[in-house]
């Protein structure tokens, strides 16, 4: 008798559980079909501030490991000493890749043979003072440079500028909002949710290549080949996405 009981209270318990399960599972149903979301999206443009150009070189093939490796280090000393000088700061100077390696040729005879070693070494440098982009890079050539690439241009401080994007961004999804509404015959309740989104588009990075560089060291070249070098703007857009309760 007391066994049969204890099923019996066991099975109200579970029945009483499925039932609260269920109303929970149709309340959130009813407060999801209670909600109405858009999204807007806000763009504002601004003028670059800072120039990133990486610079890098090939050392000459070297017999031993260490003579390219100090041969790399003198180079690279030079480089940044030239740029200091530029009054670009050692903090806007990252060292972005390092590799020591072997070099090897071919012949019929021997096969694979080691010829020596070099060092292929970039930095990538945050040029503050736009005005300098073209010494910069003739400055680096200069000191021994023979790769630089991917110039790309960036805002320093977009903090402000993303501030105003999302202004812009919450009023359209505002003015979406209320003009859906009553195209479907809905009334706007209390704001539930904000979610954000943003996204920086900068100018696509200009390559700019060892071939030629070292006949544009001397002479008027290497500033007339940066001299055409344009910063333009940058895009910074911010997407927001309102949850709205609706009546």
């Amino acid at each position: 008798m007391k066994k049969t009981s204890f099923i019996l209270s066991i099975i109200g318990i579970l029945v009483l559980a499925g039932v609260s399960i269920t109303a929970i599972v149709m309340s959130n149903q009813a407060n999801n079909e209670d909600r109405f979301s858009v999204t807007g999206s806000g763009v504002v443009y601004a003028k670059a501030d800072i120039a990133n150009v990486n610079i890098g070189f090939n050392t000459e093939i070297k017999k031993e490991a260490a003579e390219a490796s100090l041969e790399s280090a003198n180079k690279m000393k030079a480089i940044v000493a030239g740029l200091n000088d530029l009054g670009v700061l050692e903090k806007d100077i990252k060292t972005n890749e390092y590799s020591l390696r072997p070099v090897y040729k071919w012949t019929e005879n021997e096969g694979q043979i080691l010829k020596g070693y070099e060092v292929y070494q970039s930095v990538q440098v945050k040029v503050r003072d736009l005005t300098k982009i073209g010494e910069v890079i003739s400055e680096s050539a200069d000191k021994g440079a023979n790769q630089v690439g991917n110039v790309n241009f960036s805002i320093d401080d977009e903090y402000e500028l993303r501030n105003q994007a999302r202004e812009l961004a919450i009023d359209k999804a505002q003015e979406k909002a209320e003009l859906m509404a009553n195209q479907a015959g809905m009334k706007l309740g209390k704001v539930k949710g904000v979610f954000e989104g943003f996204e920086v588009n900068y100018p696509s990075p200009i390559p700019m290549y060892a071939n030629g560089m070292k006949e544009m060291r001397t002479g008027d070249a290497m500033q007339d080949s940066v001299s055409n070098i344009q910063t333009g703007q940058n895009e910074i857009r911010v997407e927001v996405t309102v949850v709205y309760e609706v009546k």
